[in-house]
């Protein structure tokens, strides 16, 4: 079963049981995976990986403009969007992912960041933000 599929049954149920906020969550987040597919993207994890992101990122302009209420629904479609995700990776194991490729790269000063990234990036597969590497990353060339 794909996560189109998923999302679709998920839908259905949803939609029976009137929850129109999900409703829409789950509309948009099928349209997307559906355009997606029809341009032969082909990957869906990346899919909701970048929905996920614009609606954070929405969020906090939503607040930094004095919208609490359109940034609270922002961020209720991001978890609608995140339950799809797998889980993200806690600092620890992110730190070891990254210290692994600083290893592998032989990275020695903050000028080698890019070989840091381009080594950890694959391994931490989409279960941790590319922000978040970079900030580790920086914090073991620097250390």
């Amino acid at each position: 079963m794909t996560l189109a599929d998923m999302v679709k049954q998920d839908l259905t149920s949803a939609m029976k049981a009137g929850e129109k906020d999900r409703v829409g969550a789950l509309r948009l987040v099928l349209s997307e995976l559906q355009k997606d597919a029809k341009e032969g993207g082909g990957d869906e994890l990346a899919v909701l990986r970048r929905e996920r992101k614009r609606r954070n990122e929405s969020a906090a302009a939503f607040r930094d403009a004095g919208r609490p209420e359109l940034a609270d629904a922002e961020e209720a479609e991001a978890k609608v969007i995140a339950a799809y995700l797998p889980a993200e990776l806690s600092d620890d194991e992110l730190r070891a992912i990254v210290r692994d490729a600083v290893a592998e790269s032989g990275a020695s000063s903050p000028k080698d960041m890019g070989a840091v990234m381009k080594a950890a990036m694959p391994k931490v597969a989409g279960r941790a933000d590319g922000k978040r590497v970079s900030a580790l990353a920086q914090e073991a060339l620097r250390g």
